[in-house]
């Protein structure tokens, strides 16, 4: 209960966030451009707060957090008295009203380089993507990667991180031709090349996974059969296994690894085990009898309610990279025109059938990922919250009618033509829109409750 209340919550945060700043840019836009804005709300239905400023302009914070918008005075919607015709957003120049419509989005941008300023500032950790082993007749397989090599970069790009080469990767998602590794051994400064096609390469889009897909083992360290967390009431508890203790043999069988245990657990479903403990370097015998679970498709495994111990890091495999102000500023920059470039890369690749639209991702997945990522901590929430931010400025400059980018076409044809496009023809385009941004928001919607 505590979990969702925790995602919900981190998830408002984030909307609330998105959608005042890109409100923000249209209100902060329009004032300079002379513009009376009469209204500006953060989220629709019932107002929960309203206040006016001394221009006259009403603030709300209403009940539905799903958006927001900026009402401003247009002489289209309302009769104007003589002393407003130039306050009026209608009368503006193409070029003002460009600039209001475009603010918006950009102002995401901007959000999005601040969110990764803060990032950096606070230094990046990851990593270090070192091969475990590797899939045959998989991508790795055929670029010859081995099991020990750290992967320096995938088509001259750095990967110092498991992070920064799972974004990588993800670039090439759903492409033919070639992709380039470069690796190097342990103990060793020398580097190699290797490359091998691609193959309209693909990743599960119920669990996306670049670096698995492509067939890349990661090396992890050794997860030794210890209890981190045993859960109230469940058989692990009942039988008096408790946090920190390692199982070391289960019906005379020595347990080396978790995955091990795991497996004796899930294939005796209702059947006692002997259970010899390390507790405290005492060896202590224990019975449990796991309880059936019964799975989606129909079979029965078995459950104790116990999560294990997860193993620390090498400390010579901890990357952690540390910005100074600038160059925070520089690498924040880079960052936003790197993952706009990927989110139009993607919408692309979608488009045209070379990955699936079972990527797209709704409400739900944004929720469990916002509140998923708060718990790692603040930088991990400031680099979704950059994410989202740049994905949201992106899809609002698409050239779809009822979108940002849809009104900079209509104004961008009236620029060259010098002439307003026709009530006739903006309707038509804007039904389309309207049908196409509903149609998309249920796909994504959809997916979302698919991957439940």
């Amino acid at each position: 209960m505590i979990n969702t209340l925790q995602m919900i919550f981190f998830t408002l945060v984030a909307l609330g966030v998105l959608v005042t700043i890109h409100e923000f840019g249209h209100f902060w836009v329009a004032r300079r451009c002379g513009v009376k804005v009469l209204r500006f709300s953060i989220g629709f239905g019932t107002p929960l707060l309203r206040w006016h400023d001394r221009h006259g302009t009403e603030f709300v914070v209403a009940a539905l957090p799903l958006g927001g918008y900026v009402k401003m005075l247009d002489g289209r919607e309302t009769s104007l008295a003589p002393e407003e015709q130039q306050q009026a957003f209608n009368n503006k120049t193409v070029g003002q009203r460009m600039a209001v419509v475009a603010a918006g989005p950009l102002a995401n941008f901007l959000l999005a380089i601040v969110a990764f300023w803060v990032v950096y500032l606070l230094g990046v950790q990851g990593v270090m993507p070192v091969v475990g082993g590797v899939v045959e007749g998989s991508v790795a397989a055929r670029a010859k990667l081995e099991a020990g090599q750290e992967i320096v970069a995938v088509d001259g790009e750095p990967t110092p991180t498991l992070q920064a080469l799972g974004e990588q990767l993800l670039r090439r998602l759903g492409e033919d031709g070639t992709m380039t590794f470069t690796v190097k051994y342990p103990d060793s400064n020398l580097q190699y090349e290797t490359a091998a096609e691609l193959a309209g390469w693909q990743v599960d889009a119920d669990y996306p996974d670049p670096i698995g897909s492509i067939g890349i083992e990661l090396y992890r360290p050794a997860m030794l059969p210890v209890a981190e967390q045993v859960m109230a009431g469940e058989p692990a508890e009942r039988a008096g296994i408790r946090a920190d203790d390692r199982i070391l043999r289960v019906d005379g069988e020595t347990v080396s690894d978790w995955t091990r245990w795991v497996e004796l657990v899930r294939g005796n479903p209702d059947r006692e085990l002997a259970v010899t403990l390390l507790r405290d370097g005492q060896e202590v015998a224990v019975r449990v009898t796991p309880r059936a679970a019964e799975q989606a498709d129909g079979s029965v495994i078995g459950q104790v309610g116990m999560s294990v111990k997860m193993p620390e890091w090498p400390a010579e495999m901890m990357r952690e990279i540390h910005y100074g102000p600038v160059e925070a500023l520089v690498a924040a920059s880079r960052q936003t025109w790197k993952t706009t470039g990927l989110v139009l890369d993607s919408i692309r690749k979608m488009v045209t059938g070379l990955i699936s639209p079972k990527h797209l991702s709704g409400p739900i997945t944004i929720a469990k990922v916002a509140g998923a990522s708060a718990q790692y901590g603040l930088a991990s929430y400031l680099g979704f919250l950059a994410l989202l931010s740049v994905s949201l400025g992106v899809l609002n400059l698409l050239p779809v009618p009822v979108l940002d980018g849809g009104h900079l076409l209509y104004y961008a044809i009236e620029a060259i033509k010098g002439s307003p496009v026709s009530e006739k023809i903006q309707m038509a385009g804007y039904r389309v829109g309207l049908f196409l941004v509903i149609g998309l928001m249920v796909l994504a919607l959809y997916n979302d409750v698919a991957r439940l």
